[in-house]
């Protein structure tokens, strides 16, 4: 089951459940559509694409509470850039 992460990792913006914002990568790495945008639509974590992340429906939030863990880690573009660029 997907964890719905509270926020964007690299910007911080709150993307609640029902966020047509959030976007996901394979390992769940979470980042706002402006961020992936920036990002070129490649994770700086892993390398993969992204895609839009599904609504948790609000009828399901009490048995499958959406996680509280927040992930911040701002990325340092230019060395994003220069990854996908050496590829």
């Amino acid at each position: 089951m997907l964890e719905v992460r509270p926020t964007c990792e690299n910007c911080n913006k709150s993307l609640p459940h029902d966020s047509k914002e959030a976007m996901i990568c394979t390992f769940e790495c979470t980042f706002c559509k402006d961020c992936v945008t920036l990002l070129k639509e490649v994770c700086p974590n892993c390398g993969g694409n992204f895609t839009e992340r599904p609504i948790r429906p609000k009828h399901l939030l009490e048995k499958y509470p959406v996680s509280k863990t927040i992930v911040f880690k701002p990325v340092d573009l230019e060395k994003h850039y220069n990854k996908i660029e050496n590829k």
